[in-house]
């Protein structure tokens, strides 16, 4: 009977944890309006699809982003694109997501 119970506890422990979704606010801290936000995992070499979709995020504004693409990562490149007339370049970024519970773009 031991044994039995024993060998269901070890399966239990063996399954893989499920991946949680990364969840944050994302503040517009420039005066410029943010046209796209792309964030891939920090080890892949292409960005992801644009998170904003037909969205943008005017100067001030801020959204509550959710990635749930079941990766069990952390560490994320963030790549925000502005309106081509406001004179600001493409900016990126890496954080930690996981720890992340909110982030200000800054020029």
């Amino acid at each position: 009977m031991k044994y039995g119970l024993l060998l269901c506890m070890g399966l239990l422990a063996a399954a893989p944890a499920q991946a949680e979704d990364l969840v944050f606010t994302l503040r517009n801290g420039t005066g410029a309006t943010l046209m796209y936000f792309h964030a891939s995992p920090a080890d892949v070499d292409d960005w992801e699809e644009d998170i904003l979709g037909s969205d943008v995020l005017g100067p001030g504004q801020s959204v509550r982003v959710t990635i749930a693409d079941g990766r069990r990562q952390c560490e994320y490149d963030m790549r925000f694109e502005f309106d081509e007339d406001s004179g600001l370049d493409v900016l990126k970024d890496t954080q930690d997501l996981c720890e992340l519970g909110s982030y200000t773009i800054t020029e």
